[in-house]
């Protein structure tokens, strides 16, 4: 073979083979949509009693939606529904609806240890759940510090510290949350290994820098809604918010169907709400 031969056959060559990864490339691009087999939309009632010990606790919120879609990027609202959260002592508290799917009692009578029990007529079913409100630890001090990083510049630590009671058994949710972080970064814990001992939750980021501000959130949660959350943790690789393989069940229940319960959990919280300045 002579050398312009070889050229052109070389040449042939190099132009397949480009053509072969823009094709590969192509299609390594392309957006594939699963025609995915949709279910019956569940009720999602997010419902949160949370009483931060600087206030009253008058003002509290409920939100009822429907599952959507996977390929949804909103979700529907429920309207109509009727509201309404009772105490141990028989003091009914009724939430009216001030937008679609947002349901506002501005009289709640928050008292610790006290169990109280939700109702939620919605969309022709009936639903009820039951449980305490759990007090928080107070934040005994929040202190940073640098922690060393060998694939880049030093990390910065935000941590918060409280003292667990000895005399029972607690549990505890804390939230951070910043401008840029999309989701909240959350812990949950308990008092196993520190019953009675001072407790410290961390939080770091590398857009953690001097300047951000950091809001913090720290809840007493039940035993049982700890449970839920780790279970949800489970399911979605450690982050709540991504999408779980299969529905939580909650302790949200349809009193006239067992098979037919509405996602979410139903919680009460004294919290402990701050801000830190990172230096």
């Amino acid at each position: 073979m002579n050398k312009a031969a070889k050229n052109n056959f070389k040449s042939k060559a190099l132009a397949l083979l480009s053509l072969l990864f823009v094709l590969m490339s192509s299609s390594c691009e392309e957006v594939v949509t699963l025609d995915l087999e949709t279910g019956k939309a569940k009720i999602v009632i997010d419902a949160e009693i949370l009483w931060n010990k600087d206030t009253d606790g008058k003002t509290q919120t409920i939100k009822i939606s429907k599952m959507a879609p996977y390929y949804n990027t909103s979700t529907t609202k429920v309207s109509g529904a009727q509201v309404r959260v009772q105490n141990s002592e028989g003091v009914t508290f009724t939430f009216a609806e001030t937008e679609p799917g947002l349901y506002v009692c501005n009289d709640f009578a928050a008292v610790l240890n006290m169990d109280y029990t939700l109702f939620v007529e919605a969309e022709g079913k009936s639903f009820t759940a039951f449980e305490k409100l759990t007090s928080a630890s107070l934040i005994n001090k929040v202190e940073q510090r640098y922690m060393p990083d060998v694939s880049g510049p030093d990390l910065l630590v935000l941590s918060i510290f409280y003292n667990d009671p000895a005399d029972q058994e607690n549990f505890y949710l804390t939230y951070f949350t910043t401008d840029f972080l999309k989701i909240p970064y959350y812990i949950i814990s308990n008092d196993n290994f520190y019953n009675g001992n001072e407790i410290k939750d961390e939080f770091s980021d590398v857009d953690l820098k001097p300047g951000k501000i950091v809001k913090i959130v720290h809840r007493g949660i039940s035993k049982n809604f700890y449970n839920y959350m780790n279970l949800i943790l489970e399911a979605s690789g450690s982050n709540p918010f991504n999408t779980s393989p299969g529905n939580i069940r909650g302790n949200i229940v349809n009193s006239k169907d067992n098979n037919d319960y509405a996602l979410g959990y139903f919680r009460l919280c004294e919290a402990v709400t701050t801000s830190y300045t990172m230096k």
